[in-house]
C-alpha cells in the first residue's frame, strides 16, 4: 500500500515537473510527456481503487 501511494506520488510530481519545464521552455515535448504520466498515473490509481473496492465489496 505504501509503495503504490509513493509510486503514484513520484509520476504526480513527475508531470509537475513537466509542465513546469513546458512552461519555462514552451517545448510541446514536455507538455506531452505530462500529460502522457498524468494520464497513466490516473490510470493506475482507478484500478488500485476498483481492485480496493472489489476487496470490500467481496
Amino acid at each position: 500500500m505504501v509503495v503504490f501511494r509513493l509510486m503514484i506520488l513520484l509520476a504526480l510530481l513527475a508531470s509537475a515537473v513537466s509542465f513546469v519545464l513546458y512552461a519555462i521552455t514552451s517545448q510541446l515535448r514536455f507538455r506531452r510527456q505530462g500529460l502522457n504520466i498524468l494520464k497513466w498515473t490516473l490510470v493506475a490509481a482507478f484500478g488500485f481503487f476498483a481492485v480496493l473496492i472489489m476487496e470490500r465489496v467481496g
